[in-house]
Parts: structure tokens; sequence; C-alpha cells
């Protein structure tokens, strides 16, 4: 099953209130997923030579701001953190290689739930009414996000198995379907420096895209080739630090419809998750191709 969304706002106006609509979205598809929740949005980037992480533990006291002043006397720089439920946004002036071996060091516990300029992901367990909440995801303003709803059916029901998955920085991928060859897959990117944290084949996913583009492919060539080079049946929506895309095996089994008007394009693997929309009466709405990929930016 699971549940797909996404939305890409147009106008200020959109992306101020699109935590709130992506929010409404996401517990629309509920039914579809009602193991786990997730969401990746696009906001607030940070300067050049600055990176921003979300990092996840399970303790609910863990001392964040403890781990803010520790990694500050490291790097000799201030380093800002914004607590979040089980999560924190932590915005570092340091390239992220250097904040990355640090944290793996000094705190091995905690997870790089996502790195970059722009991204900031926070998932977690539960019904996504529950994860709206914890979160305060309605709150949030930003350009473009994408989210899902889980119902687990190739691995374990926990944070970190749950989507969005991100192997690169400013890039994510939730995934509605199931792949056949990812453990070979998984194998061979592993042996070109691409690293996972979980047996999820949508991390696989999300890695092959990841080494793609560290090859020189562009997002739209490393949709495409996923084509040829990924078994099994999938609707994919990847989001990156100017916009999202979204592509559908040849098969196109697993369902999905786009909607777009002239403040926004939305996704979603059903058109209910789009009907609440402001303008959804009006907008153009197509179902996807089967292999072909569509993409907006903000470029």
């Amino acid at each position: 099953m699971c549940g797909i969304v996404g939305l890409f706002a147009k106008t200020p106006e959109m992306a101020g209130k699109l935590g709130d609509y992506l929010s409404t979205m996401l517990i629309e598809m509920t039914d579809r997923g009602p193991d786990s929740a997730g969401v990746a949005f696009y906001r607030d980037p940070v300067p050049q030579g600055t990176v921003k992480l979300c990092l996840f533990s399970p303790d609910p006291g863990y001392p964040w701001r403890t781990l803010a002043a520790d990694l500050a006397r490291e790097l000799g720089d201030k380093v800002d953190v914004r607590i979040r439920a089980s999560h924190a946004v932590v915005v570092a002036h340091e390239s992220f290689d250097v904040v990355k071996a640090w944290l793996a060091c000094h705190h091995p516990e905690l997870r790089i739930m996502s790195a970059g300029d722009t991204i900031e992901i926070f998932k977690e367990m539960g019904l996504p009414q529950d994860v709206v909440e914890r979160f305060h995801l309605r709150e949030i303003s930003a350009t473009h996000a994408l989210g899902h709803t889980r119902m687990a059916t190739e691995s374990a029901v926990t944070t970190q198995h749950s989507h969005p998955f991100s192997t690169g920085l400013d890039l994510c991928l939730v995934h509605n379907g199931s792949l056949s060859n990812h453990n070979r897959l998984r194998g061979w990117l592993a042996r070109h420096g691409i690293e996972f944290q979980t047996d999820n084949d949508t991390e696989v996913a999300a890695g092959y895209l990841t080494w793609r583009l560290r090859e020189g492919a562009s997002l739209e060539e490393a949709l495409e080739d996923t084509v040829k080079d990924l078994d099994g049946f999938y609707t994919f929506a990847v989001g990156t630090r100017d916009g999202f895309a979204v592509l559908r095996d040849p098969i196109a089994c697993k369902h999905a419809v786009l909607a777009e008007t002239d403040d926004w394009v939305a996704m979603a693997t059903e058109y209910r998750a789009i009907a609440a929309l402001p303008g959804a009466d009006g907008a153009s709405i197509w179902e996807p191709a089967p292999g072909k990929v569509y993409s907006w930016s903000h470029a």
C-alpha cells in the first residue's frame, strides 16, 4: 500500500501555508499507511560553507543543546539547534563531511535523517495525524515538500525504516511499491561508496539516484536509468534543493495523480489528497504516464 503526497509552491502565499496543506494531504492517506509517516520540507537555505542536518534520537530527553554546545566548541563557531519532537535541526558553519565524522566519533547513537542546504526530514512511527501533531508540521512554511504514509511490507516498522530516505545532500525519495533486486544492488552501490543505514528497498533506490548524480547525470537522466536498472513496481517522488520529480515504472500498476494550478503543483497516490487544496476544482489533473519523468524546479 503506502501513500505519497507532494506539494510545490509557485507563490510566496502558498509557501507560507505549505506545511498546513501538506499535513492535510498526509492525513488523507492514513488508510494507505497507518504504521508510520514522514515528511521532507525544503526551506530556509543556509549560507555557503554551512550545513543543515536533521538528527534523530529515540531518547525523548536527549540533551540536544549540550550536543550543539559541544560541537560549537569543536568547530570554534556558533552552532544553532532547533528541537522538533524526537528530531533536531542543527546548523553548523562547517562542511557536512567534518560534522558527520565528528558525530560518528562522539555521538554514534544519533541518526542523520538528512543533510544539505535546505532539506529537513521528520519521520516517526504512528498514525499520520499523530506525526503531524507531534512535529507541529502545520506551522512550517516551505517552497516544496514530500510526504509518505507507510504500510510496512518488506522491513520493520521503526522510525529508521520510515520514509523519506535521504542518501545525498538535499536529496530524498519516497516510494510506493516494491523492488525485487534491491539486495544485489545495495551491495554493488556500497562498493561504489554509497552508505546505507537500513535494509529497506526504498533506501536502495535513493542510493542509486545519489550514485548516478555523483557520476554526473541530471536528475531526469538518473530517474530514466532507474527504469533499466531497478526491477519491480514503483511510484517514486524525489525531492531536490530546487524542486521535485515523479516517476512511475513502465508497468505503472501503482497509481498516482498529478495536478497543477497557477499557485501550486501537487502529487498524490489518490486524488482525494489533492481535493482539499485551494483551487483544486479548477486544476489541470492527469495521471502520470508509465516510465515518464515529470519534474518542477524553482531554479
